[in-house]
């Protein structure tokens, strides 16, 4: 594999923290509880690429920087750990191993029960002052709903874009 300049890998770093901004604060449906967006493929893009310490450092600092480009809500820093700890995971399951919908689907259930039902819904309790129970039942459905359409989504994304994207992988 051909070394890649440092100069290009950051011009990907910084495609993949734009593409996740755009996606995740400007082409999103946003509620006080739910936000549906596909921010999840630059984060399993990046973390196919570069790893999970990549991954999760591109996707903290997306979360830090669309927050002060477009800020909704209010800023809480578990967010921003929450980002980092979805880049590990598609991170662990993705970087250097062969991208199968069985792993985008450990991935995808990881991120979607540990992170987003788990620590978002706590964060969101802090936020909104109420129950995290109550945040969790009400969030299950887009939860599930999202599981399902990331695996294919990730897969295809990838499939698309893995020749062009070979030459920024680490090696």
């Amino acid at each position: 594999m051909r070394k890649v300049s440092r100069a290009r890998r950051l011009t990907a770093f910084a495609l993949l923290i734009a593409l996740q901004i755009i996606l995740t604060r400007f082409l999103s449906i946003q509620t006080p509880v739910v936000r549906i967006s596909f921010f999840f493929v630059p984060i399993a893009i990046s973390a196919i690429l570069f790893g999970p310490w990549v991954a999760g450092m591109l996707a903290a600092v997306a979360d830090v920087m669309g927050f002060f480009l477009n800020p909704v809500g209010t800023f809480h820093p578990g967010f921003i750990l929450s980002a980092f700890l979805t880049g590990v995971v598609y991170g662990l399951f993705l970087y250097r191993k062969e991208v199968t919908w069985l792993r985008i689907a450990l991935a995808a259930l990881m991120v979607s029960l540990l992170i987003n039902l788990g620590l978002n819904s706590l964060w969101l309790s802090q936020i909104l002052g109420q129950g995290v129970w109550g945040l969790i039942i009400g969030r299950v459905i887009k939860e599930a709903v999202l599981f399902v359409v990331q695996i294919p989504v990730i897969l295809v994304s990838w499939q698309a874009l893995k020749r062009p994207l070979r030459r920024y992988q680490t090696e």
